[in-house]
């Protein structure tokens, strides 16, 4: 008889269902946990499921924040079904020739304006990245803060996800080029046309939190 066979066995005669029941998750989750364990899922494929993100009704309204100095995306839905509904979506553009300062005082206000206008429960923002250029990072810093000071005002749960980990999520490649997010973005909110590639990003960010909150997940994401 094979290991696996063999544990399988025993969990079976000393009364699984009790254990799993004494640490408070369902038998699927159980499972899924016993599949991420054995790696038996694999890392080419997107983890979407439509109906999943449809039927999570845990943070209903979310924020996407893909932060820059001069293009920053954002992007909300509403989890329902069919698809989710998306409520808005676009790019904080600040035109070059503007000083930090004034962009940063207009990334603050979009916020407050796209905040209050849609009351989301919960914000997902892009990670920090690595970066070569340490003015890059530092500037995109400050674009990230301004958001993020705006969101916290009204009391917003705040969570970060990798970028890596958004692109496995959607198109199953953590390397996926842009375009390839956006079209998946595209299809599952029923969109028309791709987004612009910054929003698009963002509303990836939404979608992924909404995934990670309706399954049981040994990685979730890092609340801030």
């Amino acid at each position: 008889m094979r290991p696996c066979f063999c544990l399988r066995f025993v969990l079976l005669k000393s009364g699984i269902g009790a254990i799993i029941s004494s640490m408070g998750i369902t038998p699927q989750q159980f499972n899924q946990m016993q599949q991420r364990l054995s790696g038996s899922r694999r890392a080419a494929s997107p983890v979407f499921d439509r109906t999943a993100i449809a039927g999570s009704a845990l943070h209903e309204v979310i924020l996407g924040v893909d932060p820059s100095l001069r293009s920053t995306g954002y992007g909300v839905i509403r989890l329902a079904r069919p698809l989710p509904q998306t409520l808005a979506h676009g790019t904080i553009a600040c035109p070059a020739i503007w000083e930090h300062s004034r962009c940063l005082a207009v990334i603050a206000r979009t916020f407050r304006e796209v905040v209050k206008l849609h009351r989301p429960q919960v914000c997902v923002v892009e990670g920090l990245f690595y970066a070569q250029n340490l003015q890059t990072a530092l500037t995109m810093g400050e674009a990230r803060g301004a958001a993020l000071a705006a969101i916290a005002e009204a009391g917003l749960e705040i969570y970060e996800l990798a970028p890596r980990s958004v692109k496995q999520a959607m198109v199953g490649h953590g390397g996926a080029q842009k375009l390839a997010v956006a079209k998946m973005v595209q299809r599952l909110l029923g969109l028309p046309q791709p987004p612009a590639a910054d929003a698009a990003d963002a509303l990836a960010l939404a979608l992924t939190h909404a995934q990670h909150y309706r399954r049981f997940s040994l990685n979730a994401p890092k609340r801030i």
